[in-house]
């Protein structure tokens, strides 16, 4: 007998169909909830499964995101078999099969009756290291975008009380740029302190710098506040919001320094990450979202599937990157 269990997960919860061969359904589908007592119930199943036919059933479910997380996690632990298939792959046989409704139930049949029709890798423990690269990259992306809606706010804030700021530092989101207009955020504050105060706490904010590069931003900031329309701030709710979002925008400075960081250390241990990243144009963060999106290589037999599987990535709203 060759046995498999098919699993149609959603969340919360998935639908369980067990064939104990092709053709052979065994007993009725049935669901169990990603919980403990559901997924120990899940694993009686399987070992009931196991006994009436004198081997162990591999288990077949469709790629879900995170929603299959707890089933793979606990399966695997106890050293289970599992076949995780990509969406396509069964929307097209659901696509050519007769049985047209779309139930849960019917779909856990159907994922049986694709392991008896399909060649199908078992699920590799490679898999997993791809995905905590998945979602760094996806973390990394989301936070990014937070970022930039966060400096439109942070500029519309600035240009009422201190548009004049910008260019007294190369770069206005480095982190001197950002705890110098913390430490003084309106041209009063400026113009109300000595030089040697304003030079201090510039070399303090960036020690790396001489202080005589400290000295000359302080003569570019006293110039700047000079320069300000705004001579006294009329709104003390403007200065509490731009120090709000200098806070929010330090934060997320570090929180994304530390994504790169792992995310870096993650994917060198992949060995196709080196030879993208040696495609010009290509750098570090590109490179691993490519690697962790497209998953394991070998899924795809022939260049044009894995074309298909770019194309289908652009329609679902995520980025895509060309090789």
């Amino acid at each position: 007998m060759n046995p498999v269990i098919g699993l149609d997960v959603s969340k919360g919860e998935s639908q369980i169909q067990a064939f104990l061969d092709k053709g052979k359904p065994y007993r009725k589908s049935f669901k169990v909830s990603h919980t403990l007592e559901g997924l120990d119930y899940l694993v009686r199943f399987i070992e009931e499964v196991k006994a009436e036919t004198g081997k162990k059933p591999p288990v077949i479910l469709e790629a879900t995101g995170h929603y299959q997380s707890p089933i793979v996690h606990y399966l695997e632990e106890r050293g289970y078999l599992l076949i995780i298939i990509n969406p396509l792959i069964s929307y097209k046989a659901k696509s050519s099969s007769l049985r047209k409704v779309k139930t849960d139930a019917v779909d856990a049949y159907l994922l049986c009756e694709l392991f008896y029709k399909e060649e199908l890798e078992p699920y590799k423990k490679r898999g997993v290291q791809l995905l905590n690269l998945r979602n760094l990259t996806r973390q990394h992306e989301n936070i990014t975008g937070t970022v930039i809606q966060t400096k439109l706010q942070f500029q519309a804030i600035l240009d009422q009380v201190f548009p004049e700021y910008r260019g007294v530092f190369g770069d206005l989101y480095s982190i001197v740029s950002l705890l110098t207009l913390r430490t003084f955020p309106s041209s009063e504050d400026i113009l109300n302190a000595d030089d040697e105060t304003l030079t201090s706490t510039i070399h303090e904010f960036c020690k790396s710098r001489s202080r005589v590069w400290a000295s000359e931003k302080t003569e570019q900031l006293r110039a700047a506040a000079m320069r300000n329309p705004f001579e006294k701030t009329v709104y003390q709710s403007h200065i509490l919001s731009l120090g709000m979002f200098i806070n929010i925008l330090l934060q997320y400075k570090e929180h994304l320094s530390t994504l790169e960081s792992e995310i870096d250390a993650l994917a060198k241990e992949v060995e196709e990450y080196t030879i993208i990243k040696s495609i010009p144009g290509i750098g570090e963060k590109i490179a691993a979202t490519i690697i962790s999106e497209i998953g394991e290589i070998d899924r795809f037999d022939h260049p044009k599937k894995l074309v298909a599987f770019a194309v289908t990535y652009v329609e679902y709203g995520r980025k895509s990157y060309y090789i």
